[in-house]
C-alpha cells in the first residue's frame, strides 16, 4: 500500500465513523488530532497552495495583487492556501469546523496575518455574508457525503461578494467512480455548475495536465 492510499484509508476510517454518528463534519477534528499525534496523515496537506490556486494567480496578474481586498478560505486546513493570499496582499480570513486544525495552523504560522477561526460551514456569522472579494473552496466540498451538498454549496456562494470571484477546485469524478464512495465525495459536473446561482455565474472550469483535477472560477455581478 502506497503511502498516500494509506493516508486515504484512514480518513476514510474516521469519515465513516463520523458518519455514522451521524454527522458529515465530526472527522475532520478526530483526523487533525490523530495526525498531531503521529497516528495518522492529512491527504490533502501537500506542503504548498494548491497547484491550480498558485497557477490562477500566475494567468491572472490582475488579480494577485491583493491591495486589501477581502478574501475567505472554507476548510483552513494547515493554511497553504490562506497564507499564500496573505502573502499576496489579501485581508484574508481562514476556518475550520475543526478546532485541532486551527490549534495547529495557528502554531505553524504564529506570526500570520491571516485571521484564523474555528467555524462551521453550515453555521456561518452573519457578517460574513456576501463580504469576500475573493473565495477560495479548495476541496471541502467535496469532503462531505452528498446529502449535505446543496447546503455546502449555497453556503460557500453566500460568502462571495458583489463584484467577487469564487474558485472552486476539487477533484475530477472518475467515469466509473462509485459516487457513493468516499472522502472525498467527488462533485459531478452539474455539482460544480451550482454554484454559479444567486448571482454567480461561471466564467470557466480548467483541468489540470493530467485531468486529475479542476478550477472553477465564477464571479458575481456587482
Amino acid at each position: 500500500m502506497t503511502q498516500a492510499s494509506s493516508a486515504d484509508d484512514r480518513a476514510q476510517e474516521f469519515a465513516n465513523d463520523s458518519l455514522a454518528d451521524g454527522s458529515p463534519t465530526a472527522w475532520f477534528d478526530r483526523l487533525y488530532d490523530a495526525a498531531g499525534r503521529g497516528q495518522a496523515e492529512v491527504p490533502w496537506d501537500r506542503g504548498a497552495p494548491h497547484p491550480l490556486l498558485a497557477e490562477w494567480f500566475a494567468q491572472h496578474p490582475e488579480e494577485a495583487t491583493g491591495d486589501g481586498r477581502t478574501a475567505i478560505v472554507p476548510g483552513a486546513g494547515p493554511g497553504h492556501d490562506s497564507e499564500l493570499l496573505a502573502s499576496l496582499g489579501f485581508r484574508t480570513t481562514a476556518f475550520d469546523v475543526a478546532p485541532t486544525a486551527i490549534e495547529q495552523v495557528r502554531a505553524a504560522h504564529p506570526d500570520s496575518p491571516v485571521d484564523y477561526q474555528v467555524a462551521d460551514l453550515f453555521e456561518l456569522p452573519t457578517e460574513w455574508q456576501g463580504a469576500f472579494d475573493l473565495v477560495v473552496e479548495s476541496m471541502t466540498v467535496q469532503s462531505m457525503p452528498r446529502d449535505v451538498r446543496a447546503n455546502a454549496t449555497a453556503a460557500v456562494r453566500s460568502l462571495v461578494a458583489p463584484g467577487g470571484v469564487l474558485l472552486v477546485i476539487g477533484g475530477v469524478l472518475p467515469a466509473d467512480h462509485d459516487p457513493a464512495y468516499g472522502p472525498p465525495w467527488r462533485l459531478t459536473r452539474h455539482e460544480i455548475e451550482a454554484f454559479g446561482d444567486d448571482g454567480l455565474a461561471l466564467q470557466r472550469i480548467d483541468q489540470d495536465a493530467e485531468g486529475n483535477r479542476y478550477r472553477a472560477e465564477f464571479r458575481r455581478a456587482r
